[in-house]
Parts: structure tokens; sequence; C-alpha cells
């Protein structure tokens, strides 16, 4: 192993194993109060603590606070350290949130190595996985829901936004077809139903992708990612830096919009005569294009290979 995989690895646990962390820690160089949107396994978060900042941190996932608190009992037990459990798409209903603002902003998108490995969460496309995909259990529509009762619209319309596929019509009937007779339940349900769309030659990557799809539309998560990004940036200090790594091409091209947006100067229709806007950016662009993780990295844990880094800081 390379010396750059060795000091990410550092921070790798059983739980999860967080991405670019030397590349967050570097970019955060200074700040003194972070918020982790997406806590994780609390990877990212331990690496701050760290460099020397304060970690608030939230997550909807239970099991994720329960983990990383038992990591960073020691930081928390200083006040260094808070995890609090919300969606970072309603940041500004968290009570304990309400006066704070931070000069470092982390949003780390997808799931965690354990959502994934762990059979009954419903992440995993491994034989008899139940399809759940849920983040947060509190919320009741399961990926099995959602498979088994949208019309075929609906159905095309996940597989071809969120998961690129081209022949998503095809999977989208197959799949009520399908469900016409016995109820998607597990996996293999889904994964027949795949093969019997789109034929036998495809594999893991087909199913990685399309599972991704499904779980994209029972989290809400580009909608939610909408939501945030403005949210968070009103949760930021003067000259207070905003990161989020994203892990899938809709959630990439939804940061970088949005954050070119605000690095503009003037936001009115082209041919508007007279500018009526804010007339000024809102920050600047610090990464100009996205950033990936490192041949190292990728080589130690390929699961990084689909992430990319964008980072903005607010104006003065």
């Amino acid at each position: 192993m390379t010396d750059s995989a060795s000091v990410t690895g550092r921070w790798d646990r059983s739980y999860h194993a967080p991405v670019m962390v030397e590349e967050v820690v570097r970019l955060f160089n200074g700040a003194k109060q972070v918020l982790d949107c997406t806590l994780g396994g609390g990877g990212h978060s331990e690496a701050l603590l760290a460099s020397g900042a304060s970690v608030v941190a939230i997550d909807r996932d239970e099991a994720a606070i329960t983990e990383a608190r038992k990591r960073l009992a020691l930081y928390e037990a200083t006040g260094r350290f808070l995890a609090l459990r919300a969606n970072f798409g309603e940041i500004d209903r968290v009570p304990e949130l309400e006066e704070r603002s931070f000069d470092g902003i982390l949003a780390d998108l997808g799931v965690s190595s354990h959502q994934i490995d762990a059979d009954d969460r419903g992440f995993s496309f491994r034989p008899g996985a139940l399809l759940d995909m849920r983040m947060d259990r509190r919320c009741t529509a399961t990926a099995a829901d959602l498979l088994n009762t949208l019309d075929e619209a609906e159905l095309s319309h996940i597989f071809r936004d969120y998961g690129d596929e081209p022949r998503a019509s095809r999977l989208a009937r197959e799949i009520v077809r399908r469900r016409g007779r016995k109820a998607m339940r597990v996996s293999d349900d889904l994964v027949d139903a795949i093969r019997g769309a789109l034929g036998a030659r495809t594999g893991p990557g087909d199913f990685a992708r399309l599972f991704q799809a499904v779980r994209i539309a029972v989290n809400d998560e580009l909608s939610t990612l909408n939501t945030a990004l403005p949210l968070l940036r009103d949760k930021l200090e003067p000259r207070g830096l905003l990161i989020v790594i994203s892990y899938h091409s809709g959630e990439d091209r939804l940061v970088k919009h949005t954050m070119r947006e605000w690095s503009l100067s003037c936001v009115c229709p082209p041919r508007q005569p007279q500018c009526t806007c804010r007339g000024k950016p809102l920050g600047e662009l610090v990464t100009k294009r996205a950033m990936a993780a490192s041949p190292a990295e990728t080589a130690a844990n390929p699961r990084s290979r689909s992430a990319r880094l964008r980072a903005w800081r607010k104006a003065a």
C-alpha cells in the first residue's frame, strides 16, 4: 500500500470507509466550527476533530449515530462533538442549530459501507436481501413498496432519470408484469426483472446502477439535496466553505449548477435590458472542476471511484 493509501486508511473502520478524507481536511484548513451533514460512520468527523475543529454532525440513520458516538465518545465528553438525528434537507427545523452558523459544512452523499453490507438494510443486490433501502427507518415506504405500487410511467422515470437506463420503459413494464404474479420482496426479484427486461448479459454494474436508482427514489435524495443546498449556504459564516461529495451524475450535476449560479454576479434573463437581481456573486468556486479520489484511494477502496468533490466559499 502506498503512503497516500495508508493515510487515507487511517480513518477507515469496518462500519464505513470515508472517502477523500485528506482532501476534506486540507480544504477545511483553519475551520473551527464544522457541520458534518452526513455523519455515517464518523470518519470525516473524526479527521476534522483530530485537525482541531469542533464538529456538529447530523444523520437520519439512528444506527450511524449510535456507532459514531461510540467512536467519538472522548470528543463528545469534552464538548467538541455533538451528534443529532436529523435530515439535512430540514436543517432549518433542527432546534439545536437555530442560532448556529459554521465556517465549514460537509455533505458526503450516498450510503455508508455498513448500509450496503447489511442485508437487513436492503441496499444490496446480494441474494436474499430485503428490498428496503430506507436511510431513515421512521419512514414507511420501502423499495418493495415503490416497486409494487408505482405505475409503469413512474417506474420508468426512476430508471431513466436516476439510473441513466435507455430501456427504462421495458424494465418498468417487466416489473409490473412480474409483480402481477408475485410481489417484489427481495433483491433476487429485482435482479431477475432486470435480467428479464435487459438480457442475461446484465451484470453487477447494471444491478448497482439500477438499485441505486431505486434507493434515490425511496429516500427522495435529489429533491432533498435541492432543498438542502441553499439552507446549508445560509448556515455558513462569511468566507465559510461548503464541500459536497456526490456519487451519482444527477447529484453532481445539481451541485455543479447550483454552485456556479451562486458564483455569478448576475442571474437575470439574458435579454433583460437592466439587471434587477442581486447584482453580485454570493461567493466563489474553490474547485473549478470536481475533484476525484486518488488512484491509491480507489485501489484501496473501490467504492470511492465514483466520488466527486466540489467546494464553494461564501462571500465576506
